[in-house]
């Protein structure tokens, strides 16, 4: 059976990481890695791979078929194309540039080379997400108008580069990626118009939070935020449809499904006391008019990243997470940054 002999560039906290999960693929063998920290070197011994001393040595290793990008973000486009035009597969983090210029850039060498080049966007695979996906796909709440999706905590930017814009630092650029990749995967419709607010609480050049609200043409509106300085968090997902109401709180997938009977419209609600008056309104809805269902089971993706990214080089097989998705993301995320900085909502730039 074939195998894909992969080294891993940068040996931080995402490229250990990778080592097991290439162990766990089927056909993927990570056989060394190279860092210019010779500190982690007896890491990389202990995973027991082989320790590169260059990345030429890496590139020159005709026994190597693809190497996996795990660097700073501003150094991803010259290694990716470095690669490629040695002839080696490439897998690549995220965000895999730092603009559409860069990965436009890196396209067009991998088209040149013939070379499989993939971005490695994980969190396709989270359990809540693909929850919230299946609850769109199956119109399990009606049709889903909205989507509230937050990743919220209070320890500041992590690490060192991160703080920094040169090398492609922020929040929008950390996890923003990965909740705006999902936002892209499981909602189809081209985006109507974009409004979006960074914060600069901590002091760093670079954002260390953001609130985005993205609109549709097929009527959904999407609410995004990351922050990371708060001590109290809102739920990961909030999702209303036309039928119903869906709460997932965290990834250890705690929350539930509301769901309106079809006694909702026959039913009056009772008025409840609110501060200083009444409301009906706001008034809980009655106890026959609504339905508390625990949340579905996940969608099932049929194959691994890793594995998927051995089957697009040995049998061509369509990538999960395609060039074009990557590049409509990374265009979402400079109109992020546009309308941030303008003040204003940007239209007419999504290319699908």
């Amino acid at each position: 059976m074939e195998k894909v002999n992969l080294v891993i560039i940068g040996f931080g906290g995402m490229g250990s990481y990778h080592v097991e999960l290439a162990k766990m693929s089927e056909h993927v063998v990570p056989v060394g890695a190279f860092d210019i920290d010779e500190k982690v070197h007896e890491k990389i011994r202990e995973k027991g791979l082989r320790v590169y001393r260059s990345y030429q040595e890496v590139l020159a290793d005709e026994s190597v078929d693809a190497v996996l990008i795990a660097t700073p973000n501003d150094v991803h486009k010259k290694l990716v194309i470095r690669a490629l035009e040695s002839g080696k597969h490439v897998l690549c983090e995220k965000p895999v540039t730092l603009n559409t210029t860069e990965l436009k850039e890196i396209l067009a060498v991998a088209e040149k080379t013939g070379r499989t080049f993939m971005v490695h966007q994980n969190r396709r695979y989270d359990q809540d997400f693909l929850i919230v996906k299946r609850m769109i796909q199956e119109k399990s709440i009606g049709d889903v108008y909205r989507i509230e999706s937050r990743v919220q905590g209070a320890n500041g930017i992590p690490g060192d580069w991160r703080h920094l814009k040169a090398q492609g630092g922020g929040m929008v650029l950390d996890w923003g990626v990965h909740l705006l990749d999902q936002l892209l995967f499981m909602v189809d419709s081209k985006i109507k118009h974009v409004s979006a607010n960074l914060s600069f609480i901590l002091g760093d050049e670079v954002d260390d939070g953001f609130v985005s609200t993205i609109t549709f043409e097929n009527g959904v509106t999407a609410h995004i935020e990351v922050g990371t300085t708060n001590f109290i968090k809102l739920p990961r997902w909030y999702v209303l449809g036309t039928n119903g109401t869906a709460v997932i709180r965290d990834w250890d997938l705690s929350g539930e499904v509301v769901i309106a009977t079809e006694n909702l419209h026959n039913s009056q609600p009772t008025p409840i006391q609110a501060g200083q008056g009444l409301t009906k309104t706001m008034a809980p809805p009655s106890e026959e008019a609504t339905e508390t269902r625990a949340l579905p089971a996940p969608l099932e993706m049929e194959t691994s990243l890793y594995n998927n990214f051995a089957d697009v080089i040995l049998k061509q097989a369509t990538p999960i997470v395609k060039n074009e998705e990557v590049y409509r993301v990374l265009t979402l995320i400079e109109a992020i940054f546009k309308a941030a900085e303008e003040n204003k909502v940007i239209e007419n730039f999504d290319t699908i």
